[in-house]
């Protein structure tokens, strides 16, 4: 079922998605090599109080942490550890603010020490292109499979995959909640629901270098990761909307 958002409801949705997109921008900018994903977390966990919102993480049965910090073939839901940073390291924060009844939902993903190489800064360019164009297909009268189809299409001739088991959602009182938006079109557009004023969707897009698989990280409850070790990357924002326009609530501070 779709939990459509009231205008106040958004509004302060808005207020915790500022607060997130501080957090994700500051959170990637402290990130140094030497340092362990632990200490990103401790950094994001204090801020997100800091600015008066709480953990959205937290609230998931059994997770304790604010962030999940995912490491070169980890693709999503990683706990922060003791793993030491490298410098080339590709990482993704993924992070959540509840706000008055509210989550919000964001992810980026950088490089370690900031100096790419090619093959990673063309990697992590098409991913957040790709987000983009998702974004700019959230309009009123379109349906959800015009989202997919619009993440796919930056994709195709890259090589690149799009993950099939993972997609972006709704967000609201809830985390997770209807509808699912996978990053391709896994059916008829007209088939996927229609986008109507007052939803609001974590648009994600989650990939790999190559072709891969899913799998369960060995001695992790939580961490997913490529079958083939294959880098992985993930970005998301949260989007609000509404008659003739949208707002994307999770990026006031810059690109991030």
């Amino acid at each position: 079922m779709i939990h459509l958002k009231t205008p106040q409801e958004i509004e302060l949705m808005k207020t915790g998605g500022m607060m997130l997109s501080m957090v994700v921008k500051e959170a990637a900018e402290f990130v140094r090599p030497g340092m362990t994903t632990k200490e990103i977390d401790d950094f994001a966990t204090i801020r997100i109080g800091e600015l008066g919102g709480g953990v959205s993480f937290n609230k998931v049965p059994g997770y304790k942490f604010a962030t999940c910090l995912c490491v070169n073939e980890q693709v999503v839901h990683t706990p922060p550890s003791n793993y030491v940073l490298k410098a080339g390291d590709i990482l993704t924060i993924d992070a959540g603010v509840f706000y008055k009844g509210f989550h919000t939902d964001k992810a980026t993903t950088i490089v370690v020490g900031g100096n790419s190489k090619s093959e990673q800064t063309d990697f992590l360019k098409v991913g957040y292109e790709a987000l983009g164009a998702g974004l700019g297909a959230v309009k009123q009268g379109n349906r959800i499979g015009n989202v997919s189809a619009a993440i796919e299409r930056v994709f195709k001739g890259t090589g690149y995959w799009i993950m099939r088991d993972l997609t972006g959602h709704g967000v609201g009182r809830g985390l997770h909640e209807d509808p699912m938006v996978p990053g391709y079109v896994d059916r008829k557009i007209g088939k996927t629901p229609r986008i109507v004023p007052g939803m609001v969707l974590a648009i994600e897009v989650i990939y790999s270098m190559k072709k891969a698989h899913i799998v369960a990280e060995k001695g992790s409850d939580w961490s997913l990761i490529t079958d083939n070790k294959s880098i992985a990357a993930c970005f998301e924002d949260t989007i609000a909307v509404f008659e003739n326009k949208t707002s994307i609530l999770t990026r006031k501070y810059g690109k991030i």
